[in-house]
């Protein structure tokens, strides 16, 4: 009864399922891996914020270029403040504000922005604490350069002279005379009257969007591999009760020669064939 499996037709659809099915477990389970590997960065990242608050502070030289491994650690920097920008449409406790941002120029003669804290409300150069003077030693959490529409940084462009988007080297090197690291640095305490910024996890290792998109992607791998398999088991349960009732005899017989040629002839006339009713003359007799 299952002889047809051995046919053409059936070796395409196993040669195709036995393909199929391992296919959609790897990208299922690679997938999962990826959702995975984002939750353990996510757990890393917390461990390593944890840490970096009991860390000693390191000079700002060994912990560049900075990477997921030495994002939120505590660096010490030296030198001189110049330049202040404001940083609008930032969030800190449910309530908007903006960032006070200075560039330190260190003895290197490149600038460090400095995140130097938090102000509520609508960014106004005239409420942000003045710029310290003189030589001046900063120690903070090191931060990764800001994306413009990544993270909830902004990317609309035409702000004010005096205010950016984004703390990143890309953005500061138009608005400020000298080069700039491309790293920034939130102070642990921030200078009087502002709120300190605290330190945030890189881009790409909490659970964001593209973490749950991994994991609905797993789910939808392994739902294809099993719905390959339910349509094999109901495609072989088809053909084996089509080849039982052949045996059986209950699939209708194709018919005779003249069935099928009848068929084929939609306009042959249903008393008979013309040689069955020949042609007759006008009294009714038939014509040789």
């Amino acid at each position: 009864m299952y002889r047809f499996l051995l046919t053409p037709r059936w070796w395409g659809i196993n040669v195709f399922v036995l393909l199929a099915i391992p296919f959609c477990v790897f990208m299922g389970s690679w997938q999962l891996s990826r959702f995975e590997a984002r939750v353990q960065d996510q757990r890393d990242a917390g461990e390593q914020a944890a840490a970096a608050k009991t860390d000693p502070a390191r000079p700002l030289r060994e912990l560049l270029p900075v990477d997921k491994n030495t994002s939120g650690k505590q660096a010490v920097a030296t030198g001189r403040y110049g330049k202040q920008l404001l940083v609008p449409d930032r969030e800190l406790d449910g309530r908007n504000g903006y960032y006070v941002l200075t560039l330190l120029r260190t003895d290197g003669g490149q600038a460090l922005p400095v995140v130097r804290g938090w102000l509520p409300g609508t960014a106004d150069s005239a409420k942000a604490p003045a710029v310290p003077a003189g030589e001046v030693t900063v120690t903070g959490a090191l931060q990764v350069s800001e994306s413009p529409g990544a993270n909830g940084v902004s990317a609309a462009g035409g702000l004010p002279e005096g205010q950016t988007g984004a703390i990143s080297s890309a953005s500061l090197v138009n608005l400020v005379p000298y080069k700039v690291y491309d790293a920034w640095i939130t102070l642990a305490k921030a200078d009087s009257g502002m709120t300190a910024v605290p330190a945030t996890a890189p881009q790409g290792t909490g659970l964001d969007l593209k973490a749950f998109q991994n994991l609905g992607y797993t789910g939808e791998w392994f739902v294809f591999a099993g719905f390959v398999v339910f349509m094999w088991f109901r495609l072989l349960r088809r053909e084996a009760e089509f080849a039982r009732d052949a045996e059986l005899g209950l699939v209708p017989s194709e018919g005779t020669d003249h069935e099928r040629d009848r068929e084929r002839d939609p306009e042959h006339e249903r008393d008979g064939s013309p040689d069955e009713n020949p042609a007759r003359d006008a009294a009714g007799t038939p014509v040789p």
